[in-house]
């Protein structure tokens, strides 16, 4: 097998070739996109040909990842609620009258604000490994080699807390136009409870957003190849948010636009992926739910109903999921491979490496020598007369 290295920047050109009289011979194409600038077509085509063609690799790593996540999550919940469980009840239904105190809110608060911090770092840290996982099936994609799961589950793994950093890094520089919304406007808004202020002061909240929203979407893109860059170019998370943005350069709304298409494709098909699920699960509540008998408690009919539709339904998300994260960051990964072969020559740089990795062919055969002609007999018999 190929050794899986990473692309490096290279500057220079594009090395294209000559032509003559218009004519131009077609570019390489080792993979599943061809080796020269791609329009948009190719790009959703290319992100759409390496599903096809690595789907074993990608669902492989991606349910690795639900298989560790999704129990971490149950897990951890079922802590939680174990921990206040005696407080849950004095909290959400206290006795007629009476109002919660404060020595079964502050556990409730407490648990509910350490799982939902557990939660979002082991969903994070889930959804860094799936980044991480595409970028690397697409580099093969593109070369045109064949790849395994155990090759692409280490290379998610090896690259993963730098993904997760360039992740968290992004998250903090494009949200920070909202959170400085948000803390000019929550003052604002108690102010305006308290009376201090008039409360005409709220309705600043739109025009508030109406200039960070924007700023939000425009740093969101220039730092849209950055997790491309941390796998394939095998760059920390502030390099590749540099590298990312001066990819991006000169072409923002080209790349916004066709973000934003690959966003809304990759939605289009995980609902219509989830919905089969749903529609399972829905049908398999009704009939249940419409034999109950009235004024009964739930039977086992129902409730085997109710975790099936349960089931399915997170089956479908799950898988949903899955195609919607990993469709959007191979659009991302084959919009990184278009702006280096753009700018930077990658074309000549992947056709090198395909070159160098090529296996050497065996030493040419060579032609059997013939065979030395029989010496002519040293004493010839001499003719007799009759």
């Amino acid at each position: 097998m190929t050794q899986n290295t990473g692309w490096g920047g290279h500057e220079g050109g594009w090395g294209g070739t000559p032509q003559w009289g218009g004519w131009a011979p077609p570019a390489p194409q080792p993979g599943v996109i061809p080796l020269r600038p791609l329009a948009l077509g190719e790009i959703l085509g290319g992100s759409f040909s390496t599903i096809r063609r690595h789907w074993k690799q990608l669902a492989g790593v991606m349910l690795a990842v639900q298989a560790i996540v999704l129990p971490v999550m149950a897990l951890a919940t079922g802590i939680a609620v174990a921990a206040v469980y005696q407080h849950i009840e004095p909290v959400f239904d206290p006795p007629f009258g009476t109002q919660p105190t404060a020595e079964h809110v502050v556990p409730v608060l407490v648990a509910g604000g350490t799982l939902f911090v557990l939660l979002l770092l082991t969903g994070g840290l889930g959804v860094a490994v799936l980044t991480a996982g595409c970028p690397a099936v697409l580099k093969e994609a593109v070369m045109g080699r064949p790849t395994t799961f155990r090759a692409m589950w280490r290379a998610a793994l090896r690259r993963t807390p730098a993904v997760a950093g360039t992740m968290l890094l992004t998250l903090l520089i494009a949200g920070s136009p909202l959170l400085a919304v948000m803390a000019v406007w929550l003052p604002l808004m108690f102010s305006a409870a308290s009376g201090d202020v008039s409360p005409a002061m709220l309705a600043l909240l739109p025009v508030f957003l109406l200039v960070a929203v924007p700023v939000m979407v425009w740093l969101s893109t220039r730092f849209a190849l950055a997790p491309a860059v941390v796998v394939l170019e095998g760059a920390r998370p502030v390099t590749a948010l540099r590298r990312s943005a001066k990819l991006v350069r000169g072409e923002w709304w080209r790349i916004f636009g066709i973000t934003m298409l690959g966003g809304l494709i990759a939605a289009a098909v995980s609902y219509l992926i989830q919905l089969p699920f749903n529609i399972i699960g829905m049908f398999g509540v009704i009939p249940a739910v419409a034999d109950q008998p009235e004024g009964s408690g739930p039977t086992s009919g129902m409730i085997t109903a109710l975790v099936v539709a349960f089931v399915a339904m997170l089956l479908g998300g799950a898988v949903s999921q899955m195609f919607q994260i990993g469709f959007t960051q191979l659009v991302s990964g084959v919009l990184y491979v278009d702006q280096r072969i753009r700018r930077e020559g990658l074309a000549d740089a992947i056709l090198a490496e395909l070159a160098a990795n090529a296996p050497n062919p065996g030493p040419a055969p060579t032609a059997p020598s013939p065979a030395p002609a029989s010496p002519p007999p040293s004493h010839p018999e001499e003719p007799t007369d009759t």
